[in-house]
């Protein structure tokens, strides 16, 4: 009768750990998933009520060997030799190094620095987007099913040569898998070919369907340079498929603003192209006469491990957007579920904005093209959505709400009525985001205790006079009402640093990680 009653108990205590287990959500790839909602839907320890300045706060902070540009990513419960199952938090630095480290105490488990024979890091190309050094700009993804970390990392050899590399390394150790690293090279018909120096992997990487997307921008404006997609097999390194975006023409990049590319339930890849050529003259099938999609939103098809242009939209006004630098590229894509108008037709959205201020709802099936009339075959299009310049819109969804947090401007929540987005924000927060706005994440158990979570950089420009970035917690469904954030405790208890221009928040098992110039601050509940 004992050994009955403890077997059930056994039994009783492995299956709730094992269904504990299953709700702790790893967070593999920068925002959260594919569609890059940046939503955290099995966070039960963070609520409305626990965070506040009494009982949450900064708990550590993890010092490393250079800027953290890369969101961290986190896995629940990997087993670590020796060390038995963990749950590790991955962390990529300018420096070229990759660290995996506990996630609930900082201790670290390995450390790496991609880098060949007599290499150093990338010096800054003379441009000041990414500085002092480039080493690993793009958060990296993770294959949970493979135990394997994909990251890209820059360097430079002895000779002054400049490469670009991408790396398979097992999660438990740090070992190179596959046979690699293997050197990033690309040709495409009518472009130049991919040349090292003159590319920064800044958009985060995007695995699906067994391939691995590297998305490619420039150095500041610094020509020659292109709109590279270049994908790999994830199992084999080896090289699938290479788009080019302006092929016959010039600029074109997708930087994001460190946001990934987004993919859609049918497997489709969307990107935001930067200013750089467009023929406005069209073929029969309404696209780019010549295959130039500068300043667009394009959708691209991954099927049969090839790249093509599957749709695209183009504002009407590219020329003139093209000439004053106002690239819908600055922002990034966010696939949106299934909606319903109010006749109960179904629709398949996507979102972005850029520059020019406007935020643009695509129909997936069909995003509208160039039209030089006006932007008359667009699904939806909020003008002027924004009220000041700003440089990297990055939205987060939640629950029939679509977040912005623009430059100089407050953080707004728009709300989807009918499968249309409304054009007054139905809240926003009291503090204004500074240069460059900010990305915000969301965390919540379902659909309740949604928090909305921001980094508000100061002055992410690492000076003796610089004033250190503040993480902000709202409630999701109403920005006035700010929960917390770091300035608010006596004493600076939870300053972090300076914060950078690519900070996302990234929220798992209770805790809230962010980057810095030169480490993760790690926040919870003490």
């Amino acid at each position: 009768m004992k050994l009955t009653l403890y077997a059930a108990l056994a039994t009783l205590v492995f299956a709730l750990s094992a269904a504990a287990s299953a709700a702790a959500q790893d967070v593999l790839t920068w925002h959260n998933d594919n569609a890059r909602t940046g939503q955290n839907l099995t966070e039960r320890s963070l609520t409305l009520q626990n965070v506040n300045a009494k009982t949450f706060g900064k708990l550590f902070v993890i010092q490393v060997d250079g800027k953290v540009d890369a969101e961290p990513l986190y896995v629940h419960q990997l087993e670590i030799p020796n060390q038995g199952p963990r749950n590790v938090l991955f962390v990529a630095t300018e420096h070229d190094s990759l660290y995996a480290l506990d996630a609930d105490t900082g201790k670290e488990f390995w450390h790496i620095r991609l880098l060949g024979s007599e290499e150093t890091s990338s010096d800054n190309r003379n441009c000041g987007q990414i500085t002092p050094e480039i080493g690993i700009t793009a958060t990296p993804v993770i294959d949970r099913r493979q135990d394997t970390i994909y990251v890209v990392a820059m360097s430079k050899d002895s000779q002054g040569r400049y490469r670009q590399r991408l790396h398979a390394l097992n999660l438990q150790t740090g070992a190179e898998k596959f046979g690699g690293p293997v050197e990033i090279h690309a040709e495409f018909p009518g472009a130049n070919a991919f040349d090292p120096k003159q590319y920064a992997e800044r958009a985060a990487l995007l695995l699906l369907n067994g391939a691995i997307y590297t998305t490619w921008t420039s150095h500041c404006d610094h020509n020659p340079y292109n709109g590279w997609i270049i994908a790999y097999n994830a199992r084999t390194l080896k090289q699938t498929a290479a788009l080019n975006l302006t092929p016959n023409g010039e600029e074109g990049a997708i930087w994001q603003s460190g946001a990934g590319p987004a993919s859609d339930p049918q497997g489709n890849m969307y990107v935001m192209v930067a200013n750089g050529t467009f023929d406005t003259a069209l073929n029969s099938n309404g696209f780019p006469s010549r295959g130039d999609f500068g300043n667009s939103f394009v959708k691209i098809s991954t099927s049969n491990e090839r790249l093509s242009v599957a749709d695209y939209f183009t504002m009407f006004n590219v020329a003139a957007e093209n000439a004053t630098d106002g690239d819908l590229g600055s922002g990034g894509p966010l696939v949106l579920p299934e909606m319903k108008d109010a006749s109960g037709r179904t629709w398949r959205l996507v979102v972005g904005a850029g520059k020019d201020l406007n935020i643009y709802l695509a129909n997936r099936v069909a995003m509208g093209k160039f039209n030089p009339r006006g932007n008359l075959d667009i699904y939806q299009e909020l003008s002027q959505a924004m009220k000041h310049n700003f440089s990297r819109p990055i939205p987060a969804y939640f629950n029939g709400r679509l977040y912005y947090a623009s430059t100089d401007d407050t953080l707004r929540e728009f709300r989807f009525q009918n499968a249309r987005l409304l054009p007054e924000p139905a809240s926003h927060t009291a503090s204004i985001f500074g240069y460059p706005g900010a990305t915000p994440s969301v965390s919540a158990n379902g659909s309740h205790d949604a928090i909305l979570w921001a980094v508000e950089n100061v002055n992410f420009w690492a000076n003796e006079n610089a004033k250190p970035a503040v993480l902000h917690a709202y409630a999701a469904t109403d920005l006035s009402r700010e929960l917390y954030n770091s300035n608010q405790a006596p004493s600076g208890r939870d300053h972090f640093g300076i914060g950078n221009k690519f900070t996302t928040p990234m929220i798992a098992n209770g805790k809230v990680y962010v980057g810095t110039t030169d480490g993760v601050a790690v926040f919870g509940l003490p």
